[in-house]
């Protein structure tokens, strides 16, 4: 199950695990509802291994604003609390999948 990243517990979930994806998101954005299912799959999948959290950029504008994320969806990659990678756009489940085995 994904978690819900606010301005407030973003570090905590970046720190929380030794890999952290989290995708930025929005209601109004088509693309990010596309990928809604795959995420929500993913996080299913790894459940144990990373945590896969969802973050609208209308409620937590700030942890958007600090992560220079200009568009979404955009998915962003931590390993050990620190940024490794991202992808943006309504991605392939394999794309994501294959950033997150690179990092475990």
């Amino acid at each position: 199950m994904e978690k819900t990243i606010t301005n407030e517990n973003v570090n905590e979930v970046i720190n929380s695990a030794d890999v952290v994806m989290i995708d930025f998101w929005a209601t109004w954005c088509g693309p990010c509802r596309a990928i809604a299912p795959t995420v929500e799959e993913v996080a299913k999948e790894y459940e144990g291994r990373a945590v896969v959290a969802k973050c609208n950029v209308d409620d937590a504008e700030d942890a958007a604003m600090n992560f220079r994320i200009r568009n979404i969806p955009t998915l962003l990659f931590f390993k050990g609390g620190e940024l490794k990678d991202r992808l943006v756009g309504a991605v392939a489940k394999n794309q994501i999948t294959e950033k997150l085995d690179s990092l475990l």
